[in-house]
Formats: C-alpha cells, structure tokens, sequence
C-alpha cells in the first residue's frame, strides 16, 4: 500500500505525549530545562529465539541481558522526554522552535522507528487532510521513499543500539532494578534533573565493564505473577512497588 503525507503543523504530535530520545538528545533536554524520564521493562528470555524472529531480533539490540531470581531477562530502558501539554518548544503558530536540532523521533514521525512495525495512517495523531493521495509519497510497498527520513530512521536505530550500555549503567546508577512485563505495562521514573543528568553524563563518559543485574517483573496481572514465579523469576503486583519513585502505566484494557 502507498501512503502519502505532509504535515499539516496542527501540533498534535507534540502534546501529551513521551518522545523517545538518545542519550546525548536527553543531556540537551535536559539542559534546556525540561523533563526527561525513564521508562523500563521486562521480557522473560529463557531460550534464544529462533535467527528469523524478527521481533525478537530487534528486542535483543535494543535490550540488556538481566536476572530474575533464576530466570533470564532482557530489559528494555527508554529515555523519553515528558510532555504533559504543549511541548515547550512548541510556537503560537505551531512550528517546532528548535526545528534544526529537534529530536531524532520528531524528524522521522509519522514513520516508523520499529522495523517490526508498520505504518497505519488510522492509528497516528495526524488529521485525515495529512494522508491524502495528491501529497508526496511518504512510503511504497512498505519502503519509506524520502532520503533524509531513511537517513534519520537508520541513525535512530544504530544510536539506540549504542546507547544500550549507556542506559544499563545509568540504571545501575540510579539503582533502578524493577521493570514492568513487556507489553502489560510501563515502569516510569521520574529522577530529579540534575541527578539524571549528572548520572547519565557519567553513563556516556563510562566504558568500563558491565556487570549483570538482577531484577523484579512488575505488573497489575495476578496470572503474570503466578507464572513468572513458576519458572523463577521475582515478580510482583505493581500496587506493591507505591512506595518506589515511580509509576506503573498498565496496558490492560478495560
């Protein structure tokens, strides 16, 4: 299927929402006075998947190798900057204030960082006038067109395979060592600026070796708890960890 876009500036895309970001792309959120957070979680990794499993290939380069009691895991750690409104970059009329150096993500929306995914124009935040057919040719046959995206979508994903081992010593940094279940939720820290930017200064800067970590599965699913259990892993009711600085964001559907 093809797909065409353009961008109608109507801002959606930069309200209430969690941007991904690189390490160096948080140092300058950071910097710039916004908030950035942490989102963690867990996917159990008891064999190695099968060479043509995609999904799980693309897991394994974004993820570090973790413990759970026995069990084996892989732990996914995102840098996201948090915008509860308006982004603070955002114009009066709409335009992007730091359009030459905005984050990696930004450029490439409404594209696809994941190759695992694809793009359905239904499910972005984008207005219906954005996709329509006399507007350049966004993608063809699943094949993003534009160079410059291409370009862009390839940095992301070479960056976030390098900032695997920032993110892992930034945790242990911070002691964070809980997760929630991939896909039932998301385990969000909310650190001071200035430690995590002072913590992941240090994490970029480190290229000693990294140790293997323990940690505890996190979700609001009683089944999930019993069954991680079972196989040895320590896991727990996400109404168990209020007293960490954290929030548990579930994906259940009510």
């Amino acid at each position: 299927m093809n797909v065409h876009y353009r961008c109608t500036q109507c801002g959606i895309c930069c309200r209430n929402i969690k941007i991904p970001l690189t390490a160096t792309e948080a140092i300058d959120w950071l910097k710039d006075g916004n908030e950035v957070q942490i989102i963690c979680e867990a996917s159990p990794w008891l064999d190695e998947p099968a060479a043509d499993d995609a999904t799980a290939a693309h897991l394994k380069r974004r993820s570090f190798a973790a413990t759970s009691g026995s069990m084996p895991a892989r732990i996914v750690a995102m840098l996201v900057a948090n915008l509860v409104g308006d982004c603070p970059n955002l114009l009066p009329d709409q335009r992007c204030g730091i359009y030459e150096r905005r984050p990696l993500v930004c450029r490439i929306y409404p594209a696809e960082i994941n190759p695992t995914i694809r793009l359905q124009p239904e499910k972005k935040a984008c207005p219906p006038e954005a996709w329509a057919s006399h507007l350049p040719l966004l993608m063809q046959n699943g094949r993003v067109m534009n160079d410059e995206i291409r370009q862009d979508i390839r940095q992301w994903r070479d960056t976030d395979v390098r900032d695997v081992n920032v993110r892992h010593r930034l945790c242990a940094a911070l002691k964070i060592a809980d997760a929630a279940v991939a896909q039932e939720g998301f385990l969000v820290y909310s650190p001071e600026s200035a430690i995590l930017s002072s913590a992941l200064r240090s994490a970029i800067r480190d290229d000693g070796a990294l140790t293997q970590t323990h940690w505890r599965f996190v979700t609001d699913r009683g089944e999930s708890i019993d069954n991680l259990s079972k196989k040895g892993a320590v896991a727990c009711h996400s109404d168990d960890v209020a007293e960490l600085p954290c929030q548990y964001i579930s994906l259940k559907r009510s």
